[in-house]
C-alpha cells in the first residue's frame, strides 16, 4: 500500500493525536505518507471553512493536497460521493482512537471500506 492518507485530527496534530469523528468537523488532518506499507513521514494541515463550497470544500482540498486515501469515523454521503469522484479511498476508522493506531489498522488490512451505512445526517451527528 502506497500513498498519501488523510486523518482528520484533534489538535495538535501528529501520529499520536486522536483521531477527529467527524472528517468535515475536525480540528485539522494529519498527512501521513506510506510506501510498501510503512509510514515514511507524516505532516498536519488546517481544516479549511466549510462556507467556501459546504461539505465539498475540504474534499477539493484534501484531492489538491494528493491525498488518495481518507481514514474517518463519520462523515454525510455527499462528501462520500466527492470523495469518490475525485479517486480517493475512504475507510472506516470507527474503533480507532489515535491517528497511529488508524494507519496502522490500514496497512494490515483491517479497516473496511466506507459504504452508505457508515454514513450519517451530516452536522456531527
Amino acid at each position: 500500500m502506497t500513498g498519501l492518507v488523510a486523518l482528520p485530527s484533534n489538535a495538535p496534530g501528529g501520529m499520536d493525536a486522536g483521531l477527529g469523528a467527524h472528517f468535515g468537523h475536525c480540528d485539522l488532518y494529519t498527512l501521513v505518507e506510506v510506501e510498501d506499507g510503512q509510514i515514511k513521514s507524516s505532516k498536519v494541515v488546517p481544516n479549511v471553512p466549510h462556507q467556501q463550497g459546504g461539505c465539498m470544500a475540504p474534499v477539493q482540498y484534501l484531492a489538491g493536497q494528493g491525498v488518495k486515501m481518507l481514514i474517518a469515523g463519520g462523515m454525510g454521503m455527499r462528501p462520500l460521493m466527492g470523495f469518490n469522484q475525485v479517486g480517493i479511498d475512504v475507510y472506516f476508522g470507527g474503533n480507532a482512537t489515535t491517528v497511529n493506531e488508524a494507519v496502522q489498522a490500514l496497512l494490515q488490512g483491517s479497516l473496511p471500506r466506507f459504504t452508505q451505512q457508515f454514513t450519517c445526517g451530516g452536522g456531527g451527528q
